[in-house]
């Protein structure tokens, strides 16, 4: 079978974002089947452009990157346009290319004009991946706040979701969601997955630096931005240095535009247990969560975050270490039946503090959620059983 996949943040785990889209369908190309991605330059992966349009191949999977650059740095108007370019350059290939099944995966929502078209036009099964809810992120976090382009947006979403043969929600939150809304029972929930095979094969002893020898190290991964309200970290760490406690340090992997905020409040508040190490390799966060004591996650506090499915908690299940989080809905009470780290209030800096200095005091506990949150990794967020999983959907239309 010929998959098309559109997919605007492709990136592998030599670049700092997401790889969701190579670990899936290199799986498949593995088992046979064709896979072609159109994608675009975000500035986290690892990919590059020669041309307005370049193909590489990767692992089997046909890359076509589209020379657009896309970053969260960039101002809200020239990120839509960005996804608006893609939106109408990659109805080429859903247009002239040869392909059994469409996959649309968003956000941006405009991603669907694609699979609507592979639909109507073409006559293609087209399976919408929802990796964020759109325009309701937008919308909630104050991006958008025209009434007239709200109206637009929620009809565009219905229409995709109208079109769509099948929907991918990555998280119950997402899929009920969309049922709640719209009534659709075409809804499969596929999360983002732990590829423990990553993390299990380290490339050697890895040696932090001197400044994090002989301490309790909590990790943060992935963006920092306006959605990800990561000076709650920040806060923390001053917590933690106000209450006389000198063993625990922060590491933020990571960029984005609340970076600078971040580096002037712990200029500020001379802050030596915080460090900002910027973007970095999946393949080097595989080494600093190996000496991690535990991982954060965090979001600002609005309810369409509660849906989210983070790539940097199931990399921590996948290393085998407990989280310390902030969000409500299905996180919080996989946290809490689960028993593989702890919840925590949202912006509330002494509760997050409190939360790391349990962990670094009770070894016996933490293990014991470690080996919780590996569990999880091997079964029930297990790449390859979820992989086989969204083929088995696509298969369907063979």
């Amino acid at each position: 079978m010929t998959i098309l996949y559109l997919y605007q943040y492709f990136g592998t785990p030599q670049g700092g974002w997401s790889t969701r889209v190579y670990e899936m369908t290199r799986r498949w190309v593995e088992e046979g089947h064709k896979v072609i991605v159109v994608t675009t330059l975000y500035d986290k992966s690892d990919l590059k452009a020669k041309g307005f349009i370049s193909k590489e191949v990767v692992e089997g999977i046909e890359v076509f990157v589209l020379n657009l650059e896309l970053s969260n740095k960039h101002s809200l108007l020239y990120r839509v346009f960005t996804f608006l370019a893609y939106a109408i350059t990659s109805v080429y290939f859903v247009l002239f290319t040869r392909y059994q099944v469409l996959v649309a995966s968003s956000g941006p929502i405009s991603i669907g004009l694609g699979g609507i078209l592979a639909r109507y036009l073409r006559k293609k099964p087209f399976v919408f991946e929802v990796r964020d809810l759109w325009p309701e992120g937008a919308i909630q976090l104050g991006l958008v706040k025209s009434a007239v382009i709200m109206k637009l947006s929620y009809w565009f979403e219905k229409l995709c979701y109208r079109a769509a043969h099948e929907i991918i929600a990555l998280s119950p939150g997402m899929a009920q969601s969309i049922r709640d809304r719209y009534g659709y029972d075409n809804i499969h929930v596929i999360p983002n997955a732990c590829d423990t095979q990553l993390f299990s094969q380290r490339s050697g002893p890895f040696e932090v630096p001197a400044w994090a020898t002989n301490k309790y190290l909590f990790l943060y991964t992935g963006s920092l931005g306006v959605m990800d309200d990561t000076m709650q970290i920040a806060w923390a760490a001053k917590e933690l240095i106000d209450k006389q406690v000198y063993d625990i340090q922060l590491v933020i992997l990571g960029e984005g535009q609340e970076k600078p905020m971040m580096e002037d409040f712990i200029t500020k508040h001379k802050l030596s247990n915080i460090k900002l190490l910027g973007l970095r390799p999946k393949t080097e966060v595989v080494e600093w969560l190996s000496q991690a004591t535990g991982a954060l996650l965090v979001f600002k506090n609005i309810p369409v975050l509660n849906t989210s499915s983070p790539n940097k908690m199931f990399d921590a299940f996948a290393a085998g270490k407990p989280l310390i989080q902030t969000t409500g809905g299905w996180i919080k009470e996989l946290i809490e039946t689960e028993k593989c780290g702890l919840n925590v209030t949202p912006n509330h800096a002494r509760e997050m503090a409190e939360a790391m200095d349990w962990m670094a005091r009770h070894p016996q506990e933490v293990e014991v959620m470690s080996k919780n949150a590996l569990r999880l990794a091997n079964n029930r967020f297990n790449r390859d059983l979820l992989a086989k999983e969204m083929m088995d959907i696509l298969k369907r239309y063979e």
